[in-house]
């Protein structure tokens, strides 16, 4: 079950990372309006942004619990 866990935030973790990378190339190069994605006073940059680090957050989470439950 543990292991079910884990592999489930790796891999929704590295998923948004990946679409939050692409906004924010994206956005960037002018494709997309980052503006489109602003939340009242945060700018669609720092929300594009937010996805992608919440997503390294969410991969390290569950290597870390990978690694901590494969000596138990």
């Amino acid at each position: 079950m543990t292991r079910l866990a884990s592999r489930l935030f790796i891999v929704a973790g590295n998923v948004l990372t990946v679409i939050g990378c692409a906004g924010l190339l994206l956005a960037g190069v002018g494709l997309v309006d980052a503006e489109l994605f602003a939340i009242s006073i945060s700018s669609g940059i720092r929300v594009i942004a937010s996805v992608a680090i919440g997503g390294c957050l969410l991969s390290a989470i569950g290597y870390g619990a990978e690694d901590y439950f494969k000596d138990l």
